[in-house]
């Protein structure tokens, strides 16, 4: 089941990645835009690495990640690879 939240581009979906909000008609997280932010990549720089978004989608997103950072951090960080996982030749990428 689909369900709406109070931003337009933003859902909920239960066969979506349980429920992990994402951008509507999409399978791209709030998550994997702020994560994308977060390292330094401009809003308007995501939408062309991630061409099926718009820009209003992307703000939409980190929209959504202000009013809900506890909640996106909790699956950023159930996300995180740890990082005695990630081989030595490309931890410092």
């Amino acid at each position: 089941m689909v369900q709406l939240t109070e931003h337009c581009y933003i859902v909920k979906n239960d066969k979506i990645l349980n429920s992990e909000p994402i951008i509507k008609d999409t399978r791209t997280t709030v998550r994997a835009i702020v994560e994308m932010w977060r390292i330094g990549v401009s809003p308007e720089e995501i939408p062309q690495r991630l061409p099926h978004l718009s820009l209003s989608q992307v703000f939409d997103a980190l929209s959504y990640y202000l009013d809900h950072q506890t909640e996106i951090n909790e699956y950023i960080e159930r996300n995180r690879i740890p990082d005695e996982l990630i081989d030595p030749r490309v931890r410092n990428l």
